[in-house]
């Protein structure tokens, strides 16, 4: 019997691919530490503040967060400009971990009030495969009310996406929706959750295979989504806030359709330091219980 595939169904590789990035019971579950500045913001205690932390220092700091907390999970997502590729090389990757590549720089332009962001220079899917990647990510920043098919958003998801699949490598596209210049709190509140479905509606429709999503405030987004997302895998990211606000945001995504987390500063903005006795006592004491917790959270136990 043939298998057809449509557009966003995975490949014999992309599911194998997805099942290194999962827990046993095939909830997705990745360490992300692909920040760089917002990670030189947490180790407060640098002597001589956290702008001077150098690029060598992070790269330790992101060698410990893989020791000591990411190896204890399914994947970790680093950068290609600070972490790779010598935490491969230099061993300090487990074999059983499995590494996301991301290929956002940091920041992002604005054009007309829309964000856009960029690639890092010279990475492409066959770049991610020469730094050992299993998996690729991709941030997006999406206002879908201003954004439709014809955006350049919508053309680099689908180039990525094709590119990706030509290359065998399955990408997570991560999106961001945000508030415009002059929009009211309340006026952003009110849209947030269609616009993180509606986000995810448009890049299904690209291609995406696999989506990496704010959770949408509530039950009822949460469905929203599911709905929009028509199928496809969808993982919530931690945004930033505290652990235990991200453990409820998950059970409550988990519930209702979602299929797996990626946390980043939830699980490591309090554990790291750049004494590295100190950081690793923060990882394995602080970050690693959490880890657990959320892999609970998302196996539903």
């Amino acid at each position: 019997m043939t298998t057809t595939l449509t557009g966003n169904d995975l490949t014999t590789a992309e599911r194998r691919q997805l099942a290194a990035i999962s827990t046993a019971k095939g909830h997705m579950l990745i360490v992300a530490a692909d920040q760089r500045n917002s990670m030189k913001a947490v180790m407060q205690d640098a002597p001589e503040g956290t702008s001077a932390i150098t690029t060598a220092e992070l790269a330790e700091a992101k060698a410990d967060l893989v020791r000591h907390l990411a190896n204890h999970g399914p994947a970790i997502l680093l950068d290609p400009e600070v972490a790779l590729p010598a935490i491969p090389d230099d061993g300090v990757l487990d074999r059983d971990t499995a590494l996301v590549v991301g290929l956002d720089a940091s920041g992002f332009e604005i054009v007309d009030g829309i964000r856009y962001t960029r690639f890092v220079e010279g990475m492409t899917p066959r770049r991610v495969r020469e730094l050992g990647g299993d998996v690729a990510k991709m941030l997006w920043y999406t206002r879908p009310d201003r954004q439709g098919l014809d955006d350049r958003v919508a053309d680099e998801i689908r180039e990525l996406t094709a590119a990706c699949a030509e290359e065998g490598l399955l990408l997570i596209v991560e999106l961001l929706t945000y508030q415009l210049e002059g929009e009211s709190d309340g006026e952003y509140a009110a849209k947030f959750p269609q616009l993180v479905a509606d986000g995810a509606r448009l890049a299904v429709a690209c291609g995406a295979k696999i989506l990496k999503l704010q959770y949408p405030g509530s039950s009822a987004g949460a469905d929203l989504v599911t709905e929009a997302a028509q199928g496809v895998p969808w993982a919530v990211l931690s945004a930033g806030v505290n652990h235990e606000t991200f453990i409820v945001q998950v059970r409550d995504a988990m519930a209702h359709g979602a299929a797996g987390a990626m946390a980043g500063r939830s699980l490591w903005k309090d554990a790291l330091s750049v004494d590295p006795a100190t950081r690793e006592q923060l990882l394995t004491e602080r970050a690693r219980p959490r880890l657990e917790e959320l892999r609970a959270a998302v196996d539903g136990e």
